[in-house]
C-alpha cells in the first residue's frame, strides 16, 4: 500500500481529537454506552464529528478546522452541550480525564468494527487495556517537508504538553503516583515512541515503502507515534495529550500548540537534530511521573532545570505569536496555571482529599466536563 500524496493545507489552522469517558449515573463506573450514544447523536444535528473508540465505553470527539482558539472552543462548547442533552437522555454521564480511576480493563468489550476487531486479535490484551482517554492535536502545513520538520522540532516540547494536559493520577482503582499514567499504556504498543530521522517527505515515502514491504504496517494509522505526520489530512498530529477535565483548557492547549508551531517555522530557533531523542525517554518519562514539577535536560545547551520553568520560559517566547494568532488569554490562563503548579491531576488528587471516594472523583469530573454546576 502506497503512501497518501500529502494534502497541503493551510499553514497553523487546526483542530482536535478528544476521546470520552461514558459513566453511569449510579457508581459513575465505565459501561458500554457507545452504541446507543452514537445512534441518539446521529438524529441530532452538530458539528464536528463523533465516532466510536477501542472499547464500548468511549467516543471520540473530532472538532472542525479551525485558524482561532476562539471558534476552536465555541464548536467544542456546542458538541459538548449536545453530548451533555443525549447522554442524560439516557441517563448516562461523560468525562473528560485521561484515565478512568477505577474501571477494570477486562470488564471492557471491544467496539465492534473490523479495523478495531483486528487491533484485538493482533494485540491481545493491550487492546482492552487501551480504555485510556487521550486528546490529539492537528496543526496544518503546506507541504510534507514542513510536516517533518515540525515533528522533530515539536519533539523538544512533547514533556509540555504532557505535563500540562496530565489527568490521569488513578488506573485500576489506586494511586499510580505518576501525573499521566495513560502513556504507559500507549507505550506497550511495539510502533510508539518517537518518528525515525527523516527529514524530507520523498524519504518518509521510502520509509513507508520499507515498512509495508516488511508487511509490518498497511497505513499511517499502525504508527502509534507521540508525533506523526497525517497526510490525508495535510497535518501533523500531537497525540501525547491526556484528554483535559474541561473543554476550554484542550482547547487552550491547542492554541498552544499552534503558537509554538508558529514560533518554529517564523523564528526557526533550533535546528533538527538527533540529540533531542538522547534525551526524549528520559524528560518524557518526568514529565508522566512529576508533571510539572518534573526534571528536564535541555538537549541543545545541556542544561537540567524545572519542566515549569521550560514551559515559562517558552511561553514568554511565544507572546508575539500568540498576539498574531489571537490567543493571548488561552495561553495566560496556561501561563497561571504552570505558576501555581496546578494542572488537571493536582485537581483530581485534590478531589479524593476532600471526598475521600474515587467514585466521587468521577462523578465531580464528570459534572465539570458536561459544563453543569458543582454539587
Amino acid at each position: 500500500m502506497r503512501l497518501p500524496e500529502f494534502k497541503s493545507s493551510q499553514p497553523l489552522s487546526m483542530g482536535v481529537e478528544l476521546e470520552l469517558q461514558i459513566l453511569n449515573s449510579r457508581d459513575y463506573n465505565l459501561v458500554r454506552g457507545a452504541s446507543d450514544l452514537l445512534a441518539f447523536l446521529e438524529s441530532t444535528p452538530h458539528p464536528g464529528e463523533v465516532k466510536p473508540e477501542m472499547t464500548e465505553s468511549m467516543i471520540e470527539v473530532n472538532s472542525s478546522v479551525h485558524h482561532s482558539y476562539a471558534t476552536l472552543v465555541d464548536e467544542l462548547v456546542e458538541i459538548r452541550d449536545v453530548i451533555t442533552r443525549q447522554a442524560d437522555r439516557l441517563n448516562l454521564r461523560i468525562a473528560g480525564g485521561g484515565a478512568h480511576p477505577f474501571q477494570m480493563w477486562s470488564d471492557q468489550r471491544i467496539y465492534s468494527t473490523p479495523r478495531f476487531n483486528h487491533l484485538s486479535e493482533l494485540y491481545g490484551y493491550l487492546a482492552k487495556q487501551f480504555t485510556v482517554f487521550g486528546q490529539h492535536i492537528h496543526i496544518g502545513c503546506e507541504n510534507g517537508d514542513q510536516a517533518l520538520y515540525l515533528t522533530h522540532l515539536l519533539s523538544r516540547f512533547i514533556p509540555h504538553f504532557i505535563a500540562l494536559s496530565a489527568s490521569s493520577p488513578f488506573s485500576q482503582g489506586v494511586d499510580t503516583s505518576f501525573d499521566s499514567s495513560r502513556l504507559t499504556a500507549v507505550n506497550a504498543f511495539p510502533l510508539s515512541g518517537r518518528a525515525p530521522m527523516v527529514t524530507t517527505w520523498e524519504d518518509f515515502n521510502d520509509y513507508f515503502d520499507k515498512m509495508t514491504s516488511y508487511r509490518i504496517v498497511e497505513s499511517m494509522k499502525d504508527f502509534y507515534w507521540d508525533i506523526r505526520p497525517k497526510p490525508e489530512y495535510g497535518t501533523i498530529e500531537i497525540r501525547v495529550c491526556d484528554t483535559p477535565l474541561t473543554v476550554h483548557k484542550a482547547a487552550a492547549i491547542a492554541a498552544y500548540a499552534q503558537a509554538l508551531a508558529r514560533y518554529l517555522i517564523m523564528e526557526h530557533p533550533l535546528e533538527i537534530s538527533e540529540d533531542v531523542y538522547l534525551m526524549y525517554n528520559y524528560n518524557r518519562f518526568q514529565a508522566c511521573r512529576f508533571g510539572l514539577d518534573g526534571n528536564f535536560i535541555d538537549p541543545y545547551t545541556k542544561e537540567h532545570k524545572s519542566l515549569r520553568s521550560d514551559i515559562l520560559e517558552t511561553l514568554a517566547s511565544l507572546a508575539p505569536h500568540s498576539v498574531a494568532l489571537e490567543s493571548e488569554l488561552p495561553l495566560a490562563e496556561l501561563r497561571e496555571g504552570v505558576v501555581k503548579g496546578h494542572n488537571d491531576s493536582a485537581w483530581l488528587r485534590g478531589a479524593l482529599r476532600e471526598t475521600d471516594s474515587l467514585n466521587e472523583v468521577v462523578r465531580l469530573q464528570s459534572t465539570r466536563w458536561m459544563g453543569w454546576s458543582m454539587q
